[in-house]
């Protein structure tokens, strides 16, 4: 099902659209109602229909002198004129009178013990990260050995866990370690009862760490796992909560506040502490407190916000859609296949094909976005695991029922493609003109959103581009295989630049030439564009690559491999930089000619052009700082005539190429 489905998007709809900013489209039964989730959340932000209302808030002066608004019991009225009735009651009067105080002592449960759910949870929301980044965080920790396996459903201790062995290794921290030492000499609680769902053991911290160790995320992860196990050991928070009654012209307000007495765990966790602003001070029944202002305020009902990766990990937990190993894979995959985007506050967007593509599965078979597809399976696998149902026999029924499903669907694609249609544009209104057909010699259209590509619309074909870069026309240059204008592929001025002829990249001219090559691989033997006529020597780095002269680079001149990533930098302020037809004989390498610039002339002969090997001549080197590192450790170059392209006669060690057009596509097929 999600193979077909794969190919069935990235075939029919991705190809049809120009703004359809997205390298794959996908349905997964754990993906997609993840998406769902976010949609749903999505279309109930767009359906609401805010509604007015109004608030009386009246301001007092405790008898500490602390101003505070007080709570309407009513809370709030939707007629303007009945809250200005009750508004009416209260003209004249200057005192809120205490009509009840209430006390009750509550306290803060301790945390679980920390499984995986909870770590991302608090990861996305506190932290900031991304549950796939806080996941291979704690899997490095792991492996480094600070901390237990990360990947765990229980939340209980095993009953021969060394809990004080684990505690008193904390003793000596400078960030814990008298929090520690307080709780080992006082006692340490007995952990709340979690789930022990029988795989690993919650996630606790192995050996002692500090911040000089572990910067930047990998010590915010450690600090609050290791800050978590010390307060499932700790007391519970306890605090006095008073409630105090207030009248104002017959109508009843209240204002809560709280002690706290004694902190317990939020002395490690900070951030559940109950801030010493909530406390208040003595008030009986019949005292009176000071009214500064009543005010009348006209609000709207809001609707919800988007899920964050907190709440969307609680929804998936709830529905049991996917394991705490893969709930972080499935958020991370709707976001980097830009069905949402992830906001402020880690808060999770649609984005219109996230939006789209939800619609249009419940247009067509809502079970497919529905949470309890997934569950199903899931269900039926622990029958498995209790042995109440065969292996064979659930595999076979779950086939089945997708196989149906996805024969349902393909039939009413249509449905799916007509939403594709209101949503984005087609490829003919898309991108803006860069450069000519080589067919009809019309201009082509790039279309910059992923993946990006020429789309002509006289001929309505595409042509695919390299991904990651920038996409420009390279001088209304023209290939002389099919007249199509070259344009060029650049990650910028540091980085690797090259030319490619739209219709070679797509329809390789060449046996030894596979699609995606650019210019700087292609085999043509008398082209002034190929690696014939630019590749200078084999890459000092990667096995299989030819170090190619970038044209469009000076003043500031590269070399750089056609592989990998290499580039080098070489003859600054040169005028000009050519690729000489002879080989060096010592290594075989290409020869160069460089028209230096008189200013920086390092011939001494007055003299402003010479040709020499980069590698073997020393003016050449003493100029190119690069290279002259990459000496020390490059292999040592092909003999002479073994040339280390795939194609007969493409190294950079053959020799002499014939100089004519027959004779050298003679000795490129021969």
């Amino acid at each position: 099902m999600k193979h077909s489905n794969c190919f069935l998007f990235f075939s029919t709809l991705k190809g049809k659209y120009g703004n359809l900013d997205s390298t794959l489209i996908s349905y997964g039964p754990c993906q997609t109602p993840t998406l769902g989730f976010c949609v749903n959340r999505h279309d109930q932000i767009e359906s609401f229909k805010p509604e007015t209302f109004w608030v009386i808030q009246p301001q007092i002066c405790l008898p500490n002198g602390k101003l505070v608004v007080i709570d309407w019991e009513r809370v709030r009225v939707f007629d303007k004129e009945v809250a200005q009735l009750f508004l009416n009651t209260m003209h004249g009067i200057s005192k809120a009178t205490v009509t009840a105080v209430g006390k009750k002592e509550k306290r803060k449960e301790r945390p679980l013990a920390l499984n995986t759910v909870e770590l991302m949870r608090v990861a996305s929301a506190s932290l900031g990260m991304s549950p796939q980044s806080a996941m291979v965080i704690a899997e490095r920790l792991y492996t480094q050995g600070y901390i237990s396996y990360p990947r765990t459903e229980t939340t209980s201790y095993p009953e021969n866990f060394d809990l004080i062995g684990t505690l008193r290794q904390h003793s000596s921290s400078s960030s814990w370690g008298s929090l520690v030492r307080d709780l080992l000499r006082d006692g340490m609680q007995k952990p709340r009862k979690g789930t022990d769902v029988g795989d690993h053991p919650p996630i606790t911290p192995m050996r002692t760490a500090s911040e000089m160790e572990l910067r930047g995320d990998d010590w915010r992860i450690y600090e609050y796992i290791t800050l978590h196990f010390i307060a499932t050991l700790s007391k519970d928070c306890c605090y006095l909560q008073t409630t105090v009654s207030f009248d104002i012209g017959g109508e009843t307000f209240s204002l809560v506040g709280k002690e706290v007495l004694d902190p317990g765990y939020t002395q490690l966790m900070t951030w559940q502490a109950i801030p010493a602003e909530e406390s208040m001070p003595q008030m009986n029944k019949g005292d009176t407190c000071p009214i500064k202002e009543v005010k009348l305020l006209e609000r709207q009902t809001s609707p919800p916000d988007y899920l964050t990766e907190s709440e969307l990990i609680t929804l998936m937990e709830k529905h049991g859609i996917g394991t705490d190993a893969s709930i972080p894979v499935h958020i991370n995959n709707i976001s980097v296949r830009n069905y949402v985007t992830v906001a402020s506050g880690r808060r999770l967007i649609p984005t219109p094909l996230g939006i789209v593509l939800v619609h249009g599965y419940q247009k067509i078979d809502a079970e497919l976005v529905l949470p309890r597809m997934r569950s199903a399976v899931e269900e039926q696998l622990n029958l498995i695991a209790h042995g109440h149902a065969e292996y064979q026999a659930v595999l076979q029924h779950a086939l089945d029922i997708f196989k149906l499903k996805f024969a349902y669907f393909v039939q009413r694609i249509i449905g799916m493609d007509e939403l594709f249609e209101v949503t984005f544009s087609s490829l003919a209104d898309s991108g803006k003109a860069l450069s000519r057909c080589g067919k009809c010699r019309r201009y082509m259209k790039f279309i910059q959103a992923k993946p990006s590509r020429l789309h002509c619309t006289q001929c309505d074909e595409t042509y695919s581009l390299p991904q990651n870069g920038n996409i420009k026309l390279y001088k209304e240059l023209k290939c002389p295989l099919d007249d199509f204008e070259l344009v060029l592929w650049t990650t910028g001025t540091k980085g690797k630049c090259y030319p490619i002829c739209p219709y070679c990249y797509n329809y390789p001219p060449f046996r030894d030439m596979r699609k995606g090559m650019g210019c700087n691989e292609c085999t043509h033997p008398s082209c002034v564009y190929s690696l014939d006529a630019s590749g200078v020597s084999p890459c000092v780095e990667c096995e299989n690559g030819i170090l190619v002269l970038d044209e469009t680079s000076g003043p500031k001149w590269k070399l750089a491999c056609n592989k990998c990533n290499i580039v080098m930098k070489c003859f600054e302020d040169a005028h000009k930089v050519t690729v000489a037809g002879d080989d060096c004989e010592k290594c075989s390498s290409m020869l160069m000619t460089v028209d230096f610039n008189k200013a920086k002339n390092p011939l001494t002969d007055g003299s402003t052009q010479y040709t020499a090997c980069l590698f073997c001549d020393p003016i050449f080197t003493s100029l190119c700082t690069d290279l002259r590192h990459a000496r020390m450790t490059a292999r040592r170059p092909p003999p002479r005539g073994g040339g280390r392209g795939r194609g007969r006669g493409r190294g950079r060690g053959r020799g002499k190429p014939p100089k004519d057009k027959m004779s050298q596509l003679a000795a490129y097929f021969v």
